[in-house]
């Protein structure tokens, strides 16, 4: 009885992650957004039809946790942002590192989207 609370909180965030993720990543004809570019190779070229994974239902797990330690990050950017203590040097500069990790320009603003 007491692994209840346990049991149906774990029911409650995979249910809500697979609803979150249907809404964000379906297109209209199905296939997930981004999967075009997720099945180019380095160089930008289409790979061999035997190696397209333009059908798969969800990103390759390198893409996911990439995605997730760039929200950790950006919600630790977002801290120092908020916190007027810590000097605008100092965020300045972990902007523009977290900008090379993510190939865009980044600012306290944008860590939002994250």
């Amino acid at each position: 009885m007491r692994f209840l609370p346990l049991l149906m909180s774990m029911i409650l965030m995979l249910a809500a992650g697979q609803v979150h993720a249907q809404a964000d990543g379906a297109a209209v004809d199905g296939t997930p957004e981004g999967a075009e570019t997720a099945n180019q190779g380095a160089d930008g070229r289409e790979p061999p039809e035997w190696r397209s994974t333009a059908g798969y239902p969800f990103p390759a797990l390198a893409d996911t946790v990439a995605r997730m330690q760039n929200v950790a990050h950006a919600m630790r950017l977002r801290d120092y942002c908020a916190d007027r203590r810590v000097p605008d040097e100092f965020v300045r500069a972990r902007l523009q590192r977290f900008s090379q990790l993510t190939g865009r320009e980044e600012t306290c603003t944008t860590l939002l989207d994250y």
